[in-house]
């Protein structure tokens, strides 16, 4: 009775710090702008299953691909046996399945032994793609310290875990016959007497169970809270055709007043009261979505022809800035009384430079290789919609085209009875 009330007292203080930590996003996200992507519902569904559950933009490149699939599959099926450690925490019970599956229980048990195996050999190869062989698009200044740290912790989190998992299963000797991997570790524990290797199977079966509750509390502020947000990410994806860009709404309405003395204003409409996006709560729920599922893995960077023309712009790091700018603001709410209209003064220019937004080409091959369907160039266009028509800040050779339109009606700097000159050549 006492291990049921202190699995369950623990469980309770994971849930809930873990809860805690998802309304706190979810608080986040929505201090954005309205934005409807209510539609096309069959589509949305499609998109997800296709690029979240099915992975399919993960695999076009194969290497990375396989094992993120074999760390995928493991995560997932192994939660059924999780799902028997939860109950038999619960219940007071050992193995709860065994005696309604028989002979299947050791079936399975090995099946997930080998998932275990695959999700281990996944990780080290992850650990050494990073440490060892140190592949190009994981490196960059966005990339020093906690994101290096919070990359490798995940990893040797999921090691220990499924070690544990091993190990319990190596010293626990209700289960029949030899398991296709503890069975490996059993010489180890073979002059054990039968209550000391239950002790030590206990010790595992409690550090499996500690661990995952530290693990879901970990993932909140991990880059690998994707492993929740990419199903949501991907089905509030844009359908819309890459490189579309929307008119401002609130423009076309200013425009169409300023221009027509008899235009009536829309039913409720109210003058915007800036353009573009200054700082975090400009940008749409979907933007923050965004910045919340990046996985940090560098795919947006590494095909961004600035950035490998050895400009400054790194899409990865646009979606950081954003992350920890929210994270930020998210903070000075919860300090000043949880007030949603709070505003600190600071801004996400400050972390996003200006040379950064006009190094990009909005060619959205960022967006074409993201593997949860992110749109880095959503936020940098409406950063620089600020830039442009708040500070005037554009780079000279836009301000001149800005200034020929103005004064010629035309890029060029050509007075309008001049435009058909050439013909007469």
């Amino acid at each position: 009775m006492l291990s049921q009330i202190t699995f369950l007292i623990l469980s309770a203080i994971g849930v809930f710090y873990f809860t805690k930590s998802i309304k706190k996003i979810s608080r986040n996200i929505n201090l954005g702008q309205p934005i409807d992507r209510s539609d096309n519902v069959s589509l949305r569904i499609k998109t997800m299953s296709l690029v979240a559950l099915g992975q399919s933009k993960m695999v076009v490149r194969p290497i990375a691909g396989f094992f993120h699939i074999l760390i995928y599959v493991g995560f997932v099926l192994i939660n059924i046996e999780v799902l028997e450690i939860l109950l038999d925490g619960i219940l007071g019970t050992h193995r709860l399945f065994k005696p309604f599956l028989g002979s299947l229980y050791s079936i399975a048990i090995g099946f997930f032994e080998l998932l275990a195996l695959g999700v281990m050999l996944a990780c080290v190869v992850f650990l050494s793609r990073r440490n060892v062989t140190k592949l190009k698009r994981f490196s960059g200044a966005e990339m020093k310290g906690w994101p290096i740290f919070d990359a490798n912790a995940i990893l040797v989190i999921e090691l220990i875990l499924m070690t544990a998992l091993l190990l319990m299963n190596a010293t626990d000797r209700s289960l029949e016959g030899n398991m296709p991997v503890s069975s490996w570790f059993k010489p180890l524990f073979a002059g054990l007497s039968d209550h000391t290797a239950h002790i030590v199977m206990l010790v595992c079966w409690w550090i499996h169970w500690i661990g995952i509750l530290l693990f879901l509390n970990y993932v909140p502020f991990s880059k690998h809270l994707h492993i929740f947000m990419a199903f949501p990410n991907t089905y509030y994806s844009n359908l819309n055709p890459k490189g579309t860009i929307d008119n401002m709404e609130s423009v076309t309405t200013e425009v169409k007043l300023m221009l027509d003395p008899n235009a009536v204003p829309p039913e409720n409409y109210e003058a915007p009261a800036g353009f573009g996006a200054k700082d975090v709560k400009d940008l749409n729920w979907k933007n923050l979505m965004d910045a919340y599922s990046c996985t940090e893995c560098g795919r947006c960077t590494s095909v961004c022809p600035a950035n490998i023309t050895g400009k400054l712009l790194s899409p990865r790091k646009v979606m950081m800035d954003t992350r920890d700018r929210l994270e930020e603001l998210g903070e000075a709410i919860d300090q000043n009384k949880g007030i949603a209209d709070y505003h600190d003064g600071k801004s996400l220019h400050d972390r996003t430079t200006a040379e950064e937004l006009w190094a990009c080409t909005t060619c959205n091959a960022c967006a074409e290789a993201c593997p949860v369907n992110i749109s880095p160039v959503d936020i940098i266009m409406q950063m620089r919609q600020y830039q442009v028509m708040e500070l005037s800040a554009a780079p000279s050779e836009l301000n001149g085209m800005l200034t020929n339109l103005e004064n010629n009606g035309a890029p060029w700097q050509f007075s309008p009875t001049d435009r058909a000159n050439w013909i007469q050549s």
